[in-house]
């Protein structure tokens, strides 16, 4: 997997060694000789990756890092410190700017790696949901989101059978208001993981009669849990299962003895990495429903209309498909005599009641204007019928208050459209739900009329 990495440092020699080996691994490498230079690549090349020294002149690299992060169009770039600084004071210093991870020199290149390929992967996943995001507001559908979230009332669960490093790991997460959870084993975890949703996972990697790595995998594999960033604690000897970790998808480490500021911060991190994940997810699927509903009734539109007719047709149900057309009654004259503030509630009262007075599968959607749909997957011709004049009688039934003392009566058309052959397209039956449904006005309004072809030769 090739990426962008931008080397930030101010020494040449640095910049050349750490070049040659993400060149040999046939990354694209852009290099910078401090933080202002930095900060400009980052906004106009957009890499994957940001390398930062920590010890640059004019603009550290801690400065650096919080303006990268504090700027929309780089807070979401991974940033790695690198420094020859290895006290806790300055890893926390470091994370605490907004750093993704904290490498001291001279590094270990296999984790170097390994750290790479694991921030560019979860990167271009968070990519493609911004650019998701993007597009929908960009059409209008989709809120503005901003602010950093908080993470107190987060769930973590913290997986080791050593009670005190269990202990030492939930007393940490509490200070952060993150609610810690302990599972003993796999067999706790998966139990826990599949009914409670999690924001973080904590797994010891030296648990004395568990393989940590197969709960990795497990998790990882898992439709409930293969986003919920994976924290890792292992001791300083472990360095080849914490890569072989990471290669399982695991998002970060920590080696005892356990810092626990370095533990709160990098649990702050994931967890709100993973609502930044969730918030976009919610974007989108916002957006999907406003464009595929009627803001007014709340009912799917044509779009959708037309896309799941055509899967239930391509279904060949044994009982066929039946289409209700219906067209409120004299429409134009309520906004013309209430205006159309009261004509919206008027769709609004009729949708209501058809909302109430259909099956729970069902399907109703505004057409256009004042006309909406029912699709009925399975119903007779006969069935289709009946549930039309209930429709029908139902909406002129209704009590609706146009305006003080002024209770108007609404009434639909119904038009009824029945198939159950695969080569009838939703077009067809549509159009012929439609026929029907301007026959029933041509007969006087305030009736159901059935399609000719159409079933029609089925009813009573």
């Amino acid at each position: 997997m090739t990426a962008r990495i931008l080397i930030v440092d101010d020494v040449p020699a640095n910049t050349r060694l750490l070049e040659a080996k993400l060149n040999a691994e046939y990354y694209e490498i852009a290099t910078a000789k401090d933080g202002f230079e930095a900060i400009r690549l980052a906004t106009t090349w957009q890499p994957d990756l940001v390398l930062l020294d920590v010890m640059m002149p004019v603009l550290d690299g801690y400065e650096t890092c919080r303006r990268l992060k504090a700027d929309t169009a780089t807070h979401h770039i991974p940033v790695v410190m690198v420094t020859a600084l290895g006290e806790p004071n300055e890893r926390l210093r470091g994370l605490e700017a907004g750093a993704d991870d904290f490498l001291t020199k001279p590094v270990e290149y296999d984790t170097l790696l390994a750290r790479v390929r694991s921030l560019v992967r979860l990167k271009r996943m968070l990519d493609e949901w911004r650019l998701r995001g993007e597009t929908a507001r960009a059409l209008g559908l989709a809120v503005e989101t901003s602010g950093i979230p908080s993470v107190a009332g987060a769930r973590a669960l913290v997986v080791d059978d050593w009670d005190r490093g269990a202990q030492i790991v939930q007393d940490a997460l509490a200070l952060e208001s993150v609610l810690p959870g302990r599972a003993a084993g796999e067999a706790e975890a998966l139990a826990l993981t599949a009914a409670i949703p999690f924001d973080l996972i904590v797994l010891s990697l030296s648990m004395a009669n568990q393989d940590a790595l197969r709960l990795a995998s497990r998790l990882r594999a898992q439709d409930a849990t293969h986003d919920i960033p994976l924290l890792l604690i292992a001791e300083p000897e472990q360095r080849g299962r914490i890569l072989r970790g990471f290669d399982l998808g695991a998002n970060d480490w920590l080696v005892r003895p356990v810092d626990d500021n370095e533990l709160r911060v990098r649990a702050r991190n994931q967890i709100r990495r993973k609502f930044y994940q969730d918030r976009l997810r919610a974007d989108l699927g916002h957006a999907l429903e406003l464009a595929l509903t009627d803001p007014l009734t709340g009912f799917y539109n044509q779009r959708y209309l037309l896309r799941h007719l055509r899967g239930l047709m391509a279904a060949g149900l044994p009982n066929g498909v039946s289409v209700l057309m219906l067209d409120v009654d004299h429409f134009k004259a309520v906004n013309d005599r209430f205006g159309h503030g009261v004509g919206d509630r008027a769709l609004k009262a009729v949708a209501e009641t058809l909302r109430g007075r259909t099956r729970v599968f069902d399907s109703i959607a505004r057409y256009g204007g004042e006309e909406f749909v029912v699709v009925m997957p399975g119903a007779s011709p006969q069935d289709a019928r009946a549930a039309a004049e209930r429709l029908r009688d139902s909406v002129a039934s209704m009590p609706f208050r146009a305006a003080d003392n002024v209770v108007h009566t609404i009434t639909i058309s119904i038009g009824v459209a029945y198939t159950n052959r695969q080569d009838t397209t939703p077009e067809q039956i549509l159009q012929a739900a439609d026929a029907a449904m301007y026959q029933a006005k041509a007969a006087g309004r305030n009736r159901v009329e059935f399609a000719e072809g159409f079933g029609a030769e089925a009813t009573p």
